[in-house]
């Protein structure tokens, strides 16, 4: 069968390869619960058939706000099938943001997953002078008058047009808008990107050699409304894996000892986190048992994909039998492939995971380049730990000499910002080249390095330019920081706001015998800050003169999405943090 064309022929070329595995899995009443290729295309068929009962077609936008599940899935495909656009929202921005974005997509019908996503847009509903009708995922009969989506799904049962849908079907070309992605916006309000079929499916079948041939599991957490995860989900579908929905991402580890997946993305921060409670669980071993672990520890942090020595991979062996083995147990015992994006992962934690033989392939890109630039691979020089790899097959990337910035042309490269034509001419100039506002360097073998931000970039009062990301990271590699903001801009040195990891801190102090009531007098204790100084002190050698930390502030909340300082994807907005914490940055360089 030739190569799908349109995300929806996904379907059809699922049931021809592989029709005797689910597609979907994910826990229902208890139970998990496995959808085959014949109930997901009759599922989507009958929401596209109710969707044209309603007059939907091409140039409707349709917005979902939902967590992740099979009907997420059969919602979008459904929605495609028609040549409307999906337009999906994160389930946990501000109430501005919803209004933002659901008027200015000029949401025609808007699908929410319960009551508690209703009760976030309920007051905005009423503004949405183009919104013509609301379905439910699951809705109980005593909670609102909006009718459930199987209700539109069973009037499409009643009233097939599947002449009619084939018809439409037939009429989408691959750069049809598929999507409209909202941008996190660590600056501003978010921007509709414009997505097509050949742009997504460009990036999934540039990284379709990247897995193993014996893989068949998948699992899923992050959420399907970032175009990183659901261009992976669309992948899964075309290689033929079964795609298991975690819970929730505090169940993430439970579903894994059950699904058992070979692969699974996931960002940093998550990464980072499972470190931290392997190294947790590692402390609280004793004797001998502790020794080796922590040897095995430290030995997986020093690993590196070439040149380990004889000597060095005989001491991975037994660290593998003693050690790494039980790690990867308490993961499903299958898992062999981590693919981290969002941001970039610190080499430690790609050393350390790949080293235990929970491999960690990093790839980059944008919302805007849908979304994959570059990717680790298994082609020769495709992988280099501290690198996103090389540049997909058939895109153009290249570095600007003058500013280091990031570039890229080529077919998944978005159709533009929606009703911004001059944002979208100031992003992708005359000659086709979108500039990601990233700074990177190309390694000899070929391999991309991201290197930071060109808008996060600060000069001193000194003259001289810090690029913050880069002290970001390195402080980021201490279990003591959960979250760090080098700010300076205009002063005479560098400083930090740094949030503690306070579980960690918590356990710090607990083996140190301090005592302390609240966060307030965690981050006031003086054996704490000198603790925190010597962390300072140790990545501040790795630092030239102008980048080093010469003051820091320890804050005693963390910055969440819920507050508007992370955007849904976890990154800083650095603007926000900065009104939020004048007080405290006034107070660095006084």
């Amino acid at each position: 069968m030739e190569k799908p064309t349109r995300l929806f022929d996904l379907l059809e070329y699922r049931k021809q390869t592989k029709p005797d595995r689910a597609v979907l899995v994910s826990k229902c009443n208890g139970d998990w619960k496995k959808i085959f290729i014949d109930e997901y295309i009759e599922n989507v068929d009958a929401l596209s058939f109710g969707l044209m009962g309603l007059g939907v077609g091409k140039g409707d936008n349709i917005a979902l706000i939902s967590s992740d599940r099979p009907l997420w899935n059969i919602t979008d495909l459904g929605v495609q099938q028609t040549g409307a656009v999906l337009v999906p929202i994160y389930p946990t921005i501000s109430e501005d943001d919803y209004r933002y974005i659901l008027k200015d997509c000029e949401v025609k019908y808007l699908v929410l997953e319960n009551e508690t996503m209703l009760r976030k847009v309920k007051d905005i509903i009423p503004e949405l002078t183009t919104l013509e009708g609301v379905y439910m995922f699951d809705k109980k009969e005593s909670e609102t008058s909006y009718p459930p989506i199987s209700e539109l799904m069973e009037s499409g049962r009643r009233a097939p047009q599947p002449e009619r849908l084939a018809e439409i079907k037939a009429s989408i070309g691959a750069r049809d808008v598929a999507t409209m992605i909202y941008t996190s916006g660590t600056t501003g309000f978010p921007k509709g990107v414009m997505l097509c079929h050949e742009n997504i499916l460009t990036c999934l079948y540039g990284v379709q050699h990247t897995p193993k041939a014996h893989f068949t599991r998948a699992m899923s957490f992050l959420p399907l409304c970032h175009v990183y995860e659901r261009m992976m989900n669309y992948f899964y579908q075309y290689m033929g894996y079964e795609t298991w929905y975690a819970e929730s991402i505090a169940k993430v580890q439970e579903t894994m000892r059950v699904a058992k997946p070979h692969m699974m993305t996931a960002v940093p921060r998550f990464i980072e986190k499972m470190y931290d409670g392997i190294y947790r669980k590692g402390e609280k071993l004793k004797g001998i048992k502790k020794r080796i672990f922590f040897w095995a520890i430290r030995l997986a942090t020093r690993y590196d994909l070439d040149g380990m020595t004889w000597w060095f991979k005989v001491r991975r062996q037994w660290a593998n039998m003693l050690v790494y083995s039980t790690i990867r147990d308490a993961f499903g015992g299958h898992l062999e492939m981590f693919v981290s994006g969002g941001s970039a992962i610190q080499p430690r934690l790609a050393r350390f995971f790949t080293c235990i033989g929970m491999n960690i392939y990093e790839g980059y890109g944008l919302t805007e380049t849908s979304p994959v630039i570059a990717v680790s691979s298994a082609a020769p020089h495709g992988r280099k730990l501290g690198t996103a790899g090389l540049p997909l097959p058939g895109i153009e990337v290249k570095v600007l000499e003058e500013t280091n910035e990031i570039v890229c042309r080529g077919p998944n490269v978005m159709v533009g910002y929606y009703r911004q034509p001059e944002l979208t001419r100031q992003a992708i100039d005359e000659e086709g080249w979108f500039h990601t506002g990233d700074t990177g360097a190309f390694e000899p073998e070929g391999q991309l390095r991201i290197t930071g931000r060109t808008k996060s970039m600060f000069k001193t009062s000194m003259g001289k330019f810090v690029n913050p990301e880069v002290i970001e990271d390195k402080f980021k590699e201490s279990p003591f920081v959960l979250d760090i903001m080098v700010v300076g801009e205009n002063q005479k040195f560098a400083a930090a706001l740094i949030v503690p990891d306070f579980q960690f801190l918590k356990e710090w102090q607990e083996r140190h015998h301090i005592h302390c009531e609240s966060r307030e007098e965690m981050v006031a204790d003086k054996k704490t800050l000198a603790r925190y100084a010597k962390v300072a002190d140790k990545y501040n050698k790795t630092l030239g003169s102008a980048e080093q930390i010469k003051k820091f502030k320890l804050l005693n909340d963390t910055w969440e999405v819920a507050n508007g300082c992370l955007t849904p994807t976890l990154k800083i907005k650095r603007p926000v943090i900065t009104a939020r914490c004048k007080a405290q940055i006034d107070d660095l360089f006084k």
